[in-house]
């Protein structure tokens, strides 16, 4: 079993012990997302997987953020944004612009890149070495202006 799994099964007991429902309540969520995946693929997920099944979790509650905001419905927004601060933590530290930058050089770099039309074969690679450490639309942004010599 994956340590992040672990540590989250092990949270999910002191939410439980400190009587925590909305934390609790979002945990047991999570490892219900982790485990229809494990069953949905065979597998046992490993730190990567269990990373992404967090990071896609997060990117949902983002987006209905978003669209309870435009409906004028900021209880339920502000219940979204509660979620996401109890999922965060398990995400692994985020890259800052200098970091990304120099992630994003040092693939062109191994790939021989340099024109605006490589950023079908950049994408894959930034996409798996970056996992969980960078949002992947603001990598591509950063991506499209390097590779164009804007930046």
């Amino acid at each position: 079993m994956s340590e992040l799994k672990n540590r989250i099964q092990e949270d999910m007991k002191a939410a439980m012990r400190a009587r925590d429902s909305a934390r609790l309540g979002t945990i047991r969520m999570l490892l219900a997302a982790i485990k229809q995946r494990e069953v949905d693929e065979r597998v046992q997920l490993d730190d990567a997987a269990v990373v992404a099944v967090i990071e896609r979790m997060i990117k949902q509650r983002r987006d209905a953020i978003g669209q309870f905001e435009a409906g004028g419905r900021a209880d339920l927004a502000a219940s979204e944004a509660a979620e996401i601060a109890v999922l965060e933590p398990y995400m692994p530290a985020r890259l800052d612009a200098a970091q990304l930058d120099a992630e994003i050089r040092a693939v062109m770099a191994e790939l021989s890149l340099a024109s605006p039309q490589d950023l079908g074969k950049l994408m894959p690679v930034l996409k798996a070495r970056l996992a969980g450490r960078a949002d992947m639309a603001q990598a591509s942004a950063r991506a499209k202006a390097l590779l164009s010599g804007a930046a």
